[in-house]
């Protein structure tokens, strides 16, 4: 097979990388770093990553005084002999190479790269079948998630080893985190090998929204109807033009546990004495502690207080502050599990959950909701795993559920990681069938042990070298990645390493429009639909 040839193998080291001169024709302004190329040793190819481009020259004086008005001609002329390029290299895949007497079917697959090739093999541009070998061609377990930075050619993630472990979408503000996971999650709902649970805190996904580009796009309800049911924690969006809601979530004080109050700690301004306070209130009342503790009267603090030896001014603290809690509008004193277990039922079934926040977007409401709701998920999910371990039964296998959650730092921070839900979730590694695609800007405010838990992570521009040193925790090969993360644009461009892919790619993210939509099998929303899938889903259970 054909190549464009770049130049030719040099000197290197298999711990170090590479380095190839560049021929004459060959120009550093047509190769950017994280390009994708090949090497074709003497046996192997070596599917590799650019990592570094320099200039240099054969001449100490040509460099001290350079010409001055030099013509073209004499540029051409030096060029090559007095002045060359070269490259740095990292190998990261490598494969044998068929001959005449080995058919294409008898090579093995792309594996890690054991060895490195001799001098003055040559280095390529990376073809479209180069492409297709590594990444694998789109079908129903491929997705296509953009472009190489300088060809069109669809570089895949393979879906199944996506959701085999959790997963991250970083970069900073205004590089399209939330078009990336719209794409992410399009390709898993399109696929169906998972199902999603999507806590949309900004209204980014369920609904269509306006881009950056000031052109609209449609939300994942519109994309997929009835494929995707919409739960909210705003009433009034249910009677909103173009809005369907599906189910307006309450929660009860009854289902709150010490662990969602505390991670509030800063939040609701708790002191140090909370958590004891807050044992002793659990010990007496159970479940229905917190309940218990807002109806009390100053002269019932008191009792407590003298009967348990907790302090009164601590115990008035503590109740003037989680009042707060019980003032949010979806706070109820009493409500049952059945609207989350009807949840857990759907996600069953293979619908999708967007929870909507609409209006109640504060920090406060976001760690309440998500905390409870995701406990109760991965309780329910708990016990299906150990009964599918029991009968072995294919219909008891759970659907794997992805759990979606922005501003992740919020909930996986190193002070709060192990009090939350989400952090016993990334910690598990998927042992119930539960991973978490966690979306952040901060990515340096997320605890180490759960970086290093992600197995795909998807990145876009970072300035900020704590941000950057959180992408790269526990990554091989992190100085010519950090040089690729370095090279990005703000706007559509990304490095995925890790799990899904066989080895780093920058990318340029295919677009999220009518082209992408006709790829996903648009379904305009259909609301009569909707109403009878939420029968079959419900019966006559009323929310």
């Amino acid at each position: 097979m054909s190549r464009k040839r770049l130049g030719v193998v040099v000197e290197g080291a298999f711990n170090a990388g590479l380095t190839a001169r560049l021929d004459p024709g060959s120009c550093t302004e047509d190769l950017r770093i994280g390009d994708f190329v090949t090497i074709e040793g003497e046996r192997n190819l070596y599917f590799s990553m650019i990592s570094d481009i320099a200039l240099r020259s054969t001449s100490p004086g040509l460099v001290a005084d350079p010409p001055r008005g030099m013509s073209p001609f004499i540029a051409d002329t030096l060029s090559g002999t007095n002045t060359y390029a070269t490259v740095e290299v990292r190998p990261m895949l490598m494969m044998g190479k068929a001959d005449d007497h080995t058919f294409a079917e008898d090579i093995s697959p792309p594996e890690t790269v054991r060895t490195i090739p001799m001098h003055f093999s040559t280095l390529c541009e990376a073809s479209e079948l180069d492409f297709h070998t590594v990444f694998g061609r789109e079908d129903a377990s491929h997705f296509a998630v953009g472009t190489p930075l300088t060809m069109e050619t669809p570089i895949c993630l393979d879906l199944n080893r996506l959701v085999e472990r959790s997963n991250g979408i970083f970069g900073q503000t205004g590089t399209g985190k939330s078009f990336l996971v719209r794409l992410l999650l399009c390709g898993i709902i399109k696929s169906g090998l998972a199902v999603n649970l999507i806590f949309d805190m900004h209204d980014e996904y369920a609904f269509g929204k306006e881009s950056e580009d000031k052109q609209w796009v449609k939300g994942l309800r519109h994309l997929f109807g009835s494929r995707v049911l919409i739960y909210s924690l705003e009433e009034a969006a249910a009677a909103r033009a173009g809005r369907s809601v599906d189910v307006t979530l309450k929660i009860g004080l009854n289902q709150f546990e010490p662990e969602d109050v505390l991670l509030l700690a800063e939040e609701l301004n708790l002191r140090a004495t909370a958590e004891p306070t807050i044992g002793l209130l659990q010990d007496q009342y159970k479940e229905r502690w917190l309940q218990k503790l807002l109806e009390m009267s100053p002269d019932e603090v008191s009792v407590f207080c003298e009967s348990r030896g907790a302090h009164p001014a601590t115990m008035g603290a503590l109740q003037r502050n989680l009042k707060r809690i019980a003032r949010r509008p979806y706070v109820l004193k009493e409500a049952p599990f059945s609207v989350i277990d009807d949840m857990v039922a759907a996600l069953d079934q293979g619908k999708h959950v967007i929870l909507h926040f609409g209006r109640q977007d504060s920090t406060l409401d976001h760690m309440l909701v998500a905390n409870i709701v995701t406990r109760r998920v991965r309780q329910l999910y708990r016990q299906k795993a150990e009964r599918y371990e029991q009968t072995q039964k294919p219909a008891d296998k759970p659907k794997p559920l992805i759990i979606t959650v922005e501003e992740a730092h919020k909930f996986l921070s190193p002070a709060i990681s192990r009090q939350t839900i989400f952090g016993t979730i990334a910690r598990e590694l998927r042992k119930y069938h539960v991973t978490l695609m966690v979306v952040d800007q901060r990515p340096g405010g997320i605890d180490a042990e759960i970086l290093s838990q992600l197995g795909t992570r998807i990145t876009g521009k970072l300035t900020d070298e704590r941000d950057i040193e959180g992408v790269l925790m526990g990554v091989a090969n992190r100085t010519f990645l950090r040089n690729a993360l370095n090279s990005l644009n703000t706007r559509q461009q990304v490095l995925i390493t890790g799990h899904a892919v066989p080895m780093p790619i920058v990318l340029r993210t295919r677009p999220y429009d009518e082209v992408f939509y006709k790829d996903m099998g648009s379904s305009e929303l259909t609301p009569e639909g909707v109403k009878k899938d939420l029968s079959d889903l419900f019966g006559s259970r009323k929310e």
